[in-house]
């Protein structure tokens, strides 16, 4: 069978997109470090087979360096908690069914003194594990060192070969929201330039409530992408990278919000004035334009805020402020249309007017002004909390760091 070269490309595409899925690269990486862990151990360990040692870099080992780190301590404070615990009750009592439910409370209560948060359970679990496999003290301290030696490894294995950074991943999440609200806008405002039935409307307004799943499928994407640009050696402003990013889903957030209050009205208005249409022609025809600008808009949203500081990113401010103001210019014209239409039929002024003050809520959220003063103050909050969190990374950053590096950096990226 002939493979035809596209066809054959395209496969090589699928294979490294598949390849860079957190769950591939958490696999790859978990198992290579184990098996490692357990090479060293066989050296270390005095017991035939150390399984302490790649079950421990198996759990330490994560998808970012940063949840590696912190979750790392955590696990291994538990594991190595469990093990002495389990010391002790091996010489004293030994494994019996009372001294079974001895060490599980023991272990579930030192291991909320020893604050390893969500891994308490891991304390008992390592307790019994090695209550049952040995009794004699020597050996147990064998399992300590094979703890060790797998969180050594483990975090080493992330220090060495830093994880990916997850932000293409979470830039194309939010591009894809950004093109599924301009989907929806396109669809509400061809429908409200001409004769909407009610379960059209309807129809509408599920979708817009269909959205909040997809920001929480983003917000996931986003939390990964953010715990891989923090600790990253690869990786510089990672600060920056993830105010801008946050932010710019707190942005998309608000308009879909804002955009299911608008399919609200409109549902409302459909109701009150079937079968008539919603809007006189010229008025539905400057809502469906002014919808689409809007959509167009939130479209160059989501991509000046997920392209780095390049001429694409000037490209896309450049587009943005163009769309914004076609959009402004649209929005100043259905004003006028909406004054007159309830000035002649007053009947429906209360959402007439709602549908004006909602547009106009998404048109001040993509604004460049808003933007950049967001990203200055988030950006400023982040870096207070975290003076005040780790004085002794300020200190040291006076050292390696020009000061003021940020802010400059969030001029250029600002909107």
């Amino acid at each position: 069978m002939r493979v035809v070269p596209g066809e054959w490309t395209a496969s090589v595409v699928r294979f490294v997109r598949k390849r860079r899925e957190p769950v591939v690269v958490q696999s790859l990486r978990s198992a290579a470090a184990a098996t490692i862990a357990y090479v060293v151990a066989l050296r270390f360990s005095p017991e035939a087979a150390p399984l302490t040692a790649p079950l421990t870099a198996l759990l330490v080992v994560q998808v970012t360096l940063y949840a590696t780190i912190t979750t790392g301590i955590r696990r291994v404070n538990s594991v190595v908690t469990g093990v002495v615990i389990a010391i002790g009750f091996s010489v004293l009592v030994g494994l019996t069914w009372w001294s079974l439910g001895l060490i599980i409370l023991a272990s579930l209560a030192v291991g909320h003194l020893v604050r390893v948060s969500e891994f308490v359970p891991e304390v008992a679990i390592s307790a019994m594990l090695v209550l049952g496999v040995t009794r004699v003290g020597d050996t147990a301290w064998a399992r300590v060192l094979e703890t060790l030696i797998g969180a050594v490894v483990g975090l080493a294995f992330n220090l060495l070969l830093a994880p990916p950074v997850w932000v293409d991943a979470a830039g194309e999440s939010i591009e894809g929201l950004a093109r599924r609200v301009r989907q929806l806008m396109l669809r509400m405002g061809e429908e409200a330039a001409g004769r909407t039935p009610v379960d059209h409307a309807t129809a509408r307004l599920h979708e817009a409530r269909r959205l909040d799943h997809d920001i929480v499928e983003v917000d996931a994407a986003l939390k990964q992408a953010e715990d891989s640009l923090r600790l990253n050696p690869r990786v510089r402003e990672g600060l920056l990278h993830r105010v801008v990013l946050r932010t710019g889903l707190d942005t998309l957030e608000i308009c879909t919000v804002v955009l299911r209050v608008l399919a609200r009205s409109l549902t409302d208005l459909a109701k009150e004035r079937e079968p008539d249409p919603l809007f006189a022609p010229e008025t539905g025809a400057a809502l469906e334009r002014l919808l689409a600008e809007i959509a167009d808009a939130v479209v160059s949203f989501a991509v000046l805020v997920t392209t780095d500081v390049s001429v694409s990113a000037e490209s896309a401010e450049s587009r943005l402020a163009t769309e914004l103001r076609a959009a402004t210019a649209t929005r100043d014209k259905l004003a006028q249309l909406l004054l007159a239409e309830v000035q002649h039929d007053a009947g429906q002024w209360q959402l007439h007017g709602a549908v004006l003050t909602e547009v106009n809520r998404i048109l001040d959220e993509l604004d460049t002004e808003h933007r950049s003063r967001r990203l200055l103050e988030e950006l400023d909050r982040c870096t207070r909390e975290e003076r005040e969190r780790m004085p002794w990374v300020t200190r040291l950053r006076k050292y390696v760091r020009v000061p003021g590096r940020n802010h400059e950096a969030v001029s250029r990226r600002s909107m």
